[in-house]
């Protein structure tokens, strides 16, 4: 690197250092790499199910939980948890599993329906999905 001497007006000699080249080297580096950087891509892989020609339609049942803790099974009063994993034993057992769409209610506590889904899940139904979810938004 350069440094460039002279002298002011008044006697003292000014000393700056050149930054010319400097400002070149890291311009030469920073493009270097710019090239030399990998391509980012992101990517996610999902597993999309093959339809085989006929949609079959899934039978659907509605479960509702109401804020007492209450369980209907299409309407009709569930009498035991005993007997609602029975139902979830029965569906789980068929070839085509019907779609469990859960209604709770906006005042049901969150173990009496925390319960419902756990229970769900150990007998084996896998198509569970909420209904009825606006009636949760503040407005």
């Amino acid at each position: 690197m350069a440094m460039s001497v002279s002298t002011g007006g008044n006697g003292e000699p000014m000393v700056d250092m050149n930054t010319t080249p400097l400002i070149d080297v890291m311009l030469v580096l920073l493009i270097m790499f710019i090239i030399t950087l990998p391509v980012m891509t992101n990517s996610i892989r999902i597993d999309v199910p093959q339809a085989d020609g006929l949609m079959t339609q899934r039978a659907v049942i509605n479960l509702a939980i109401d804020y007492e803790g209450t369980v209907l099974w299409n309407g009709t009063v569930v009498a035991s948890p005993a007997q609602l994993e029975q139902y979830f034993r029965t569906e789980a057992a068929r070839a085509t599993q019907a779609e469990l769409h859960v209604y709770p209610d906006k005042r049901a506590k969150y173990d009496h329906v925390a319960q419902v889904l756990g229970s769900a899940q150990r007998n084996g139904m896998r198509h569970i999905g909420f209904v009825g979810q606006e009636q949760f938004l503040d407005r």
